[in-house]
C-alpha cells in the first residue's frame, strides 16, 4: 500500500471573517443562519447586576449577550472553507477582538438602525487596523428605514466601502452579505490564502 501524496484529495483554504457590531445587532442571529453546522456560542443571560453597564435602549427584548465569540462555518465548493467568528458587542468584552480579528480577511459591521451609534466603534477599529469590512445594515421589523446614503453621512464612511441590506435571520440574506464582502476584501488585494494565524 502506497501512502503518498494524492493529486484527489487536499484541505480547502480556510478564510477567516469577522461578524462585528455593536451590543444587539445581530450577530449571533447571523452566524446561526449563515452557518452549515451548529454554531458555537458563548452566551450568558444579562442580569440585574449588568443593567448599569449595558444600554438596554432599542433592544429591551434581549436577554442574553455574547461574552467571548460566536463560531460559525461555509464551505464554498469544497475549495474553500469559512470560518465566521462573531465578536461580543458589549465594551467591557472588546479586548477579544485583537485576538479574534488576527488573521481575518475582512470583517462585517452589522448595523442596527434603531441604534446606529452602536456601530461606531467597530467601524474606527477595522479603519485603524485598515483591514477591509463592510457595513451590513440589520433590517429589522418596524424600525425607521434609512437610506444608504444617510447612514453613509451618518457613520462617515468612504464611498468605497460598501453598505448592504440585510436581515441577519435569514441564511440567504447572510450569505449576500459575505460575498459582498469577499469581493469587497478581493477588490482590496486581500488574499484568501494564508489568512488563518
Amino acid at each position: 500500500m502506497e501512502f503518498g501524496r494524492s493529486d484527489h484529495w487536499r484541505l480547502p483554504t480556510a478564510i477567516k471573517i469577522l461578524i462585528a457590531g455593536g451590543f444587539g445587532a445581530g450577530k449571533t442571529t447571523m452566524v446561526g443562519a449563515v452557518s452549515e453546522t451548529r454554531p458555537l456560542r458563548t452566551e450568558e443571560a444579562l442580569t440585574q447586576l449588568g443593567a448599569n453597564v449595558d444600554d438596554l435602549s432599542g433592544v429591551e427584548r434581549k436577554f442574553t449577550t455574547t461574552v467571548a465569540m460566536d463560531f460559525g462555518r461555509i464551505t464554498i465548493a469544497n475549495d474553500y472553507m469559512l470560518y465566521l467568528f462573531g465578536t461580543p458587542g458589549q465594551e467591557r468584552f472588546w479586548f477579544v477582538w485583537d485576538e479574534l480579528a488576527l488573521g481575518a480577511l475582512g470583517a462585517v459591521v452589522l448595523a442596527d438602525t434603531r441604534r446606529l451609534d452602536a456601530c461606531f466603534p467597530a467601524v474606527d477599529y477595522f479603519e485603524k487596523r485598515e483591514q477591509p469590512f463592510i457595513v451590513a445594515l440589520n433590517c429589522f421589523d418596524g424600525t425607521r428605514p434609512f437610506t444608504v446614503g444617510e447612514v453613509r453621512s451618518a457613520i462617515g464612511l468612504e464611498p468605497e466601502i460598501p453598505i448592504v441590506l440585510c436581515d441577519a435571520r435569514r441564511r440567504d440574506s447572510g450569505r449576500q452579505v459575505l460575498i459582498t464582502l469577499m469581493e469587497h476584501a478581493m477588490r482590496m488585494g486581500a488574499s484568501p490564502v494564508g489568512t488563518m494565524s
